[in-house]
C-alpha cells in the first residue's frame, strides 16, 4: 500500500463551519474526492467505501442542512444526544442514526428503539441489554466490534487476541448482526504510527476470517476520520467516519467530550 500518505491532524478544530446546503454539498464533494483519490492509489473501487458522516455535538439546525445536501445516515457519540436528535428530526423520514461512541448498558434500551447500526461493541454485558430490548422491540441492529489497536489505556475496545472468542460468543445474540470491526487509531501526526493502527485491524480481521462463526460477518472495516482516513482506505477500510472536515470545527477539544478517554476522537 501506498507510504507516503500523511496525516491531517493538524487541521484538527479549524475547519469552517458549514453553515448552508450549499456548504455541505462543497465538504461533502472534497471529501468524497480524498476518499476516490485515496482509492486509486490503493487500487481499491470507491464504491467499496462508505462515507459517515458524523454530527456529534452540532445543533438539529445544521443536521437538517447536511441531510438536504444529501446525508441520510449520521454518526452521533452520546446515545442521549442522538436519541433527542432522532425524536426531533422524525419528520425526515429516511434519516438514519450510528451510534459511534462507548455505550453503558443503562442506555442499551434507548439505543434500541433508533439506532441502525453500533459500532463501538466491545462487551458481552452491553450486547446482552442490546439483545434483551431489541427484542422487546422486535428490531435488528448492525453492529461492529471495537478493537483497540493502539494499545492505550484510554481508549475502549477489546484487544486484539480477545476478538476471536468475542465474537464466538456473539452467536448467541441473534438480533446483533455482525458486520465488521471497528478501531480509533492513535492520534498522531506520525503517519506511519497511524497507519499501523489500521494494518493490525485489517490483518486481524483476515485472520478471523478464517475461523468466523456462521452468522459473523466481517466484510466491513470502520477505521479513519477526518485527519487520517484516506490512510485508513489506503488500509482497506470500508466505512470512514468523518465529522469535522464535514460540519466544520467542534468548539472544544475531544477531551471534552471523551471524559473517560481523554485522547479518543471518533471523527
Amino acid at each position: 500500500m501506498p507510504e507516503a500518505t500523511q496525516t491531517r491532524h493538524e487541521h484538527h478544530g479549524r475547519y469552517p463551519q458549514a453553515a448552508s446546503v450549499e456548504d455541505f454539498r462543497r465538504n461533502l464533494a472534497r471529501v468524497r474526492a480524498r476518499m476516490d483519490a485515496a482509492c486509486r492509489r490503493a487500487g481499491r473501487d470507491p464504491a467499496g467505501v462508505r462515507l459517515l458522516p458524523v454530527s456529534k455535538t452540532k445543533p438539529e439546525q445544521s443536521l437538517r442542512l447536511a441531510h438536504a445536501a444529501g446525508c441520510d445516515l449520521l454518526g452521533e457519540n452520546k446515545v442521549q444526544e442522538a436519541a433527542a436528535k432522532w425524536q426531533a428530526m422524525q419528520d425526515l423520514g429516511d434519516l438514519r442514526w450510528s451510534l459511534i461512541g462507548h455505550l453503558q448498558t443503562n442506555k442499551a434500551k434507548l439505543a434500541a428503539r433508533f439506532a441502525s447500526e453500533f459500532q463501538a461493541l466491545d462487551s458481552l454485558r452491553v450486547a446482552e441489554a442490546l439483545e434483551r430490548r431489541l427484542q422487546i422491540e422486535g428490531r435488528g441492529l448492525d453492529v461492529y466490534v471495537q478493537v483497540n489497536t493502539s494499545g492505550e489505556a484510554s481508549k475502549y475496545g477489546l484487544a486484539p487476541e480477545q476478538v476471536a472468542a468475542h465474537l464466538h460468543a456473539l452467536k448467541a445474540y441473534p438480533a446483533l448482526r455482525v458486520r465488521g470491526l471497528m478501531t480509533l487509531a492513535v492520534f498522531s501526526a506520525q503517519a506511519q504510527r497511524v497507519r499501523q493502527c489500521f494494518i493490525q485491524l485489517r490483518e486481524l480481521r483476515d485472520r478471523l476470517r478464517q475461523d468466523a462463526p456462521a452468522g459473523v460477518g466481517l466484510e466491513e472495516l470502520s477505521m479513519g476520520m477526518s485527519g487520517d482516513f484516506e490512510i485508513a482506505i489506503e488500509e482497506g477500510a470500508t466505512v470512514v467516519r468523518v465529522g469535522q472536515a464535514i460540519f466544520g470545527a467542534r468548539p472544544l477539544p475531544d477531551s471534552h467530550y471523551w471524559p473517560h478517554a481523554d485522547t479518543q476522537a471518533t471523527s
